[in-house]
């Protein structure tokens, strides 16, 4: 496993040095791209998972961050700049990419940003090994779209083998990736300001849906099978198992379900946590406030 700088020429950053990390999964080597950003104590900021995952939905927040912190921010495998190959998506390989990436570009607990699906794993390393030193979540979801509204597992794989059949699998990626489509999606759980969700922003959001191999992983989140537990007791007790401070973001019109998945976490004792505005998507619409809001306990001793 090694490290190197890419030429900015080769990838679409917000400003920062990118690198590549490259690691192993099961004999094959998979390209994960990094930026660094800023100066001062290391922090790792995490994307959420979702069919347009990309660091660059964290890159405003990153340059917020950047005058206090060193910032590093990820494409998950399977997705952004990252490789996507057709592999079987599943929480093991994110479990042992966080925990090697970490142990690979730091030598020291660091503070952890995490949005969406990537609370589960955060929360997960941390209660294995004394990797990070402080928690933020924002809008911290553990279950994945289909299992949300209902589905049962035997109709999310139906789902997932469907997307991953070569012709069929196709088809139905590109009609639930048209622009039309992502444009709704936002619209009805991602953002709140419909101003914002611009015919050119919608488009950058789609060319990362068509690259080579993008629904494979893709498939994987949507049906849930990136989900790290797959029980509220079971997140819970991840919250519960914790012995370094947290902090949560949560959007005040987060969607009613994941809405009381969040509130069901800040009940818990020792867990901080404040409401902005936005939904699941706060942490790229609302970048300034989330900062405001997590200054004080990222930089507090």
């Amino acid at each position: 496993m090694s490290t190197n700088v890419l030429s900015t020429s080769a990838a679409i950053g917000f400003g920062g040095v990118v690198q590549e990390y490259l690691w192993n999964w099961e004999n094959q080597q998979l390209r994960v791209v990094y930026e660094t950003l800023g100066k001062g104590s290391p922090l790792l900021l995490l994307p959420s998972f979702s069919s347009v995952s990309t660091r660059l939905e964290v890159g405003e927040l990153a340059k917020l961050l950047a005058p206090n912190f060193q910032v590093v921010a990820i494409d998950w495998p399977g997705f952004g700049e990252s490789s996507r190959p057709s592999l079987n998506y599943r929480p093991e390989i994110y479990q042992q990419f966080l925990e090697d990436f970490v142990k690979a570009v730091f030598n020291t607990p660091i503070t952890v940003v995490a949005a969406g699906h990537a609370a589960s794993y955060v929360l997960q390393l941390a209660v294995k090994q004394a990797t990070f030193s402080k928690i933020v979540l924002l809008a911290p979801t553990w279950r994945g779209p289909l299992p949300t509204m209902g589905a049962s597992q035997q109709i999310a794989g139906m789902v997932r083998g469907l997307v991953r059949s070569p012709i069929l699998g196709q088809a139905l990626y590109k009609l639930n990736t048209t622009q039309s489509f992502l444009s709704l999606m936002y619209r009805r759980h991602v953002f709140t300001d419909a101003a914002k969700v611009t015919p050119n922003f919608i488009e950058k959001k789609w060319h990362t849906t068509q690259q080579p191999g993008a629904r494979f992983a893709s498939a994987a989140f949507v049906t849930g099978n990136l989900d790290a537990v797959h029980e509220q007791s079971d997140f819970l007790e991840l919250v519960q198992s914790l012995t370094i401070p947290l902090m949560v973001v949560i959007g005040e019109s987060s969607p009613p379900k994941s809405r009381e998945e969040m509130n069901a976490l800040v009940a818990l004792p020792g867990v901080r946590s404040v409401v902005i505005p936005g939904s699941l998507g706060l942490h790229e619409e609302y970048p300034a406030v989330v900062l405001e809001v997590v200054r004080y306990f990222l930089l507090s001793p």
